[in-house]
């Protein structure tokens, strides 16, 4: 994955532009719905995170694999079908063997088939690299989205609701802990977003303003 002359970049680089250089959701500021719809309990985040990882990386093989068989002026198409279709075997699957965790998301599993970083990677890499390329592609960059959910959800779920994944944290389930409530409402979700996305583009600022002199 090395080559110069196909423009095909190292496990290296596309993991490190997944998980920080150009984060889909600090870096491109996408899948903002589902940061802010799922995140309020960690283990519910966890499921959604394994779920845009495994949609995000199968597709983006498939897509790739598929590419020169596509034709350019239905290839919107075509890509919307081939992620329905995983997120559909997810979602069955979820219903099948965990019940109450889909019941939990709600429909937040299927509405991954509009996610903007599913399409967005199935535009931007997975329609003109090669299948590994595009597979490498698409679960660095459902990793990336997974670590901003998870910074997303632990402090929410923790200082709103005294748990972590469900069990009872120390100190933040005692008396003394007055719960926030206001985490685990939608405005906790853009308090924490914020506050993430201002942290990781101050840090990447000035190392954007080092790499380039």
């Amino acid at each position: 994955m090395n080559g110069a002359g196909g423009g095909q970049k190292s496990v290296k680089a596309l993991a490190m532009e997944g998980l920080w250089t150009n984060n889909p959701i600090f870096g491109q500021v996408l899948g903002i719905c589902s940061t802010l719809a799922v995140t309020n309990m960690v283990m519910n985040t966890l499921v959604m995170c394994a779920a845009l990882v495994v949609t995000l990386s199968m597709s983006s093989l498939s897509i790739s694999l598929l590419r020169s068989w596509t034709p350019r002026n239905i290839r919107m198409m075509i890509e919307t079908l081939i992620i329905a279709f995983y997120v559909i075997m997810v979602d069955i699957a979820l219903k099948a063997y965990w019940p109450e965790m889909s019941q939990n998301l709600g429909p937040y599993v299927g509405l991954i088939i509009t996610n903007c970083i599913v399409m967005g990677r199935a535009e931007a890499c997975a329609n003109t690299q090669p299948p590994l390329t595009a597979l490498v592609d698409g679960f660095f960059n459902g990793l990336g989205y997974s670590f901003m959910l998870l910074l997303v959800a632990i402090p929410r779920e923790l200082l709103g609701m005294g748990t972590i994944m469900g069990f009872a944290a120390p100190y933040f389930s005692g008396p003394h802990w007055d719960k926030w409530i206001i985490m685990v409402m939608p405005p906790g979700a853009f308090f924490m977003l914020a506050l993430a996305v201002w942290l990781f583009r101050s840090i990447q600022g000035p190392q954007q303003k080092e790499g380039a002199k």
